[in-house]
C-alpha cells in the first residue's frame, strides 16, 4: 500500500510563504494522480491541488489559484506544495492524497462530498499550517 508522509508545516505570518513536502513510499505504475486537500475543524474538507502524472496537468481550488503551486520530483518520489501570500483562511491541516484513477483530480472540486473523500486510495497524517501574526 502506498504510504504518504507530509512535512513542512508550521507557523507563518500573513503574507508569508511555506512549502509542504509529501514523500511517497513507492510510485506504482497504476498511480496516476497525487494532490492535496485541507481540513479545518468546523469547515468542510477542501480540495487544494492535484497533478496528473501522465500529462503533468495541474489543478487548483479557487481559493488558492494563483498563490499555490504543486510540483513533483519523481526521482525522490516526492510532491511539493509551494504556498505563497498566505492568509488566515489558509490555516488548517494539509493532507497529501492519492485518488483512485476513477476520480482523478476531480477531488479538488468535490472534496466536501463523501463520495470523493472515500474515493481517495491513500492519504497521509497531515501537516498543520497556522497563518497568524
Amino acid at each position: 500500500q502506498l504510504q504518504l508522509v507530509e512535512s513542512g508545516g508550521g507557523l507563518v505570518q500573513p503574507g508569508g510563504s511555506l512549502r509542504l513536502s509529501c514523500a511517497a513510499s513507492k510510485f506504482t505504475k497504476n498511480y496516476g494522480y497525487i494532490g492535496w486537500f485541507r481540513q479545518v475543524p468546523g469547515r468542510d474538507r477542501e480540495g487544494v491541488s492535484c497533478i496528473s502524472r501522465s500529462d503533468d496537468k495541474r489543478y487548483y481550488g479557487d481559493s488558492v489559484k494563483g498563490r499555490f503551486t504543486i510540483s513533483t520530483d519523481n526521482t525522490k518520489n516526492t510532491v511539493y506544495l509551494e504556498m505563497d501570500s498566505l492568509n488566515s483562511d489558509d490555516t488548517g491541516v494539509y493532507f497529501c492524497a492519492v485518488p483512485s484513477n476513477l476520480i482523478g483530480c476531480e477531488f479538488v472540486r468535490h472534496m466536501a462530498t463523501d463520495e470523493y473523500y472515500y474515493g481517495l486510495e491513500s492519504w497521509g497524517k497531515g501537516a498543520l499550517v497556522i497563518v497568524s501574526s
